[in-house]
């Protein structure tokens, strides 16, 4: 078994300290109870993690990588019983949850390749002398993890942080927390006593860790909890990287298949029950197509409710949420032409949504819903749809669906979001990395460039000493 925080406790703190009690989203019945890990077992995972940092930081990098050469096996032979939990905690359904594992070994398999490759730069100085970079570990990486897609999120940092040299302290989402403990448990013994810590908890947990004295708070969650995450950085001089909520815009062109466009829109809005950072929240259709959009779009999300393949949201307080702003969308004049009302029954179910007639005022158009809710406006020219599609407060990503190569480049250069896609809503090359702007973050995230977060920069100039005969000056003391 691996050391986790708790574990390297007495155990006074977990006993004393409040569980974290986990329900059924599909049931609405209680799973378990995890224990939460108290101050004196933060404290302690930091000390641990500090202990072990050096010698971790002094392995070789190619041993870096096969270690987690090893991870990554150790996760795909665990894949089946980590999904059972992750569907368990999340309600995400078993295929989805192995999907998501099955990125996570895939990311881990990257960074052990590219991990060793990681190097500095040459620098241009006098002839006779050498110039150049190299890239050190940081220190200690406390990393903040969802719960949308566990897995393979956590993954992603946890193998950058690692490959470069750092110890990590992994705090899951308290929506998820069995399976990160379990997550933990897959993972640590590929990789000596110390340097891969799981510490359990909820909010206080993670204050508790943003606060201690470490080198690098990565985070991926909602906007709020990165904007107080980059202040304790701020505080304590750890390098702070944040992944957080989007509004991510689709725009659909006139010159598109009005029922394809649907068919993205959907696949944007309604995967993982709306469940992903980079989810279509608010749609933008030109009028020339909007009737058989709007159409196509009101039967994917029907088809998508009566085969029953929308799944519970995570929990009745993330249905609340986004019943909210539905609720408010409705009173402001919007049309729910499919779903907008809570289903009867246990469980956090909620169903694919489609409102039209929305309004760039309405908060399902500015902000994060999180949930599988379609909203559409209708605009009169392209260039009216992309000037609402770059207003707002996040900077995640943005869709673009066109045929139209102007159109195309013009909003590529315009939208102010780390990722611009086109005519696909999701997809991209392995290894893709994007840095977020505004209230979706800052930083890079996945991608060789995440190496570069993990590390910091010295550089070092080496000259010649001036010529010495071998004899001492006699005059010299």
């Amino acid at each position: 078994m691996p050391t986790t925080a708790t574990e390297t406790t007495t155990g006074r703190e977990t006993a004393n300290s409040s569980g974290i009690t986990i329900r059924d989203p599909r049931t609405g019945e209680v799973l378990w109870t995890v224990p939460e890990a108290g101050p004196g077992a933060v404290n302690q995972a930091v000390e641990v993690a500090r202990s072990a940092a050096g010698e971790w930081a002094a392995t070789a990098p190619a041993d870096r990588g096969a270690a987690l050469r090893a991870a990554a096996k150790a996760l795909d032979a665990a894949a089946r019983e980590l999904a059972g939990l992750n569907a368990s905690e999340t309600g995400r359904p078993v295929e989805e949850a192995l999907a998501g594992i099955a990125a996570g070994v895939s990311t881990l398999e990257q960074y052990a390749e590219l991990g060793p490759v990681h190097r500095g730069h040459s620098l241009r100085g006098n002839r006779l002398a050498s110039d150049y970079t190299v890239a050190e570990p940081r220190g200690v990486a406390v990393l903040l993890t969802p719960w949308n897609d566990p897995v393979a999120v956590a993954c992603g940092l946890i193998g950058a942080a690692l490959v470069t040299g750092n110890a990590v302290i992994h705090k899951p989402s308290e929506r998820c927390p069995r399976l990160g403990e379990a997550l933990g448990e897959v993972l640590a013994p590929a990789f000596p006593p110390g340097v891969f810590l799981t510490v359990s908890g909820g909010a206080k947990v993670g204050e508790l860790l943003t606060q201690a004295k470490v080198n690098v708070l990565a985070h991926v969650g909602s906007s709020a909890s990165g904007a107080r995450i980059a202040q304790a950085g701020a505080l304590t001089g750890a390098h702070v990287l944040r992944e957080n909520g989007g509004n991510d815009p689709l725009l659909v062109d006139s010159d598109v298949d009005p029922v394809w466009a649907a068919g993205q829109a959907a696949i944007g809005a309604f995967s993982n029950s709306g469940q992903i950072c980079t989810a279509v929240e608010r749609i933008y259709v030109h009028e020339a197509i909007a009737a058989e959009f709007c159409s196509a779009l009101e039967a994917e999300a029907a088809l998508r409710n009566s085969n029953g393949t929308v799944a519970p949201l995570v929990d009745l307080r993330m249905r609340d949420e986004v019943h909210a702003q539905v609720a408010a969308a409705l009173e402001q004049g919007a049309r729910a032409v499919e779903g907008g009302a809570l289903p009867d029954g246990p469980g956090s179910f909620y169903p694919a949504t489609v409102l039209l007639g929305c309004t760039d005022d309405m908060q399902v158009m500015t902000e994060e819903t999180f949930g599988p809710v379609a909203p559409v406006q209708v605009v009169k020219t392209f260039d009216d749809g992309l000037l609402l599609a770059c207003s707002g407060k996040y900077g995640l990503a943005a869709t673009v669906l066109s045929g139209n190569i102007a159109h195309i480049q013009q909003a590529v250069s315009s939208l102010p979001v780390g990722t611009v896609k086109v005519n696909e809503v999701f997809g991209g090359a392995p290894g893709g990395a994007a840095q977020p702007r505004g209230e979706s973050g800052h930083g890079f995230g996945y991608g060789p460039e995440l190496l570069d977060e993990f590390t910091q920069v010295k550089v070092v100039h080496i000259a010649a000493p001036p010529a010495f005969n071998g004899k001492q000056d006699e005059d010299r003391p």
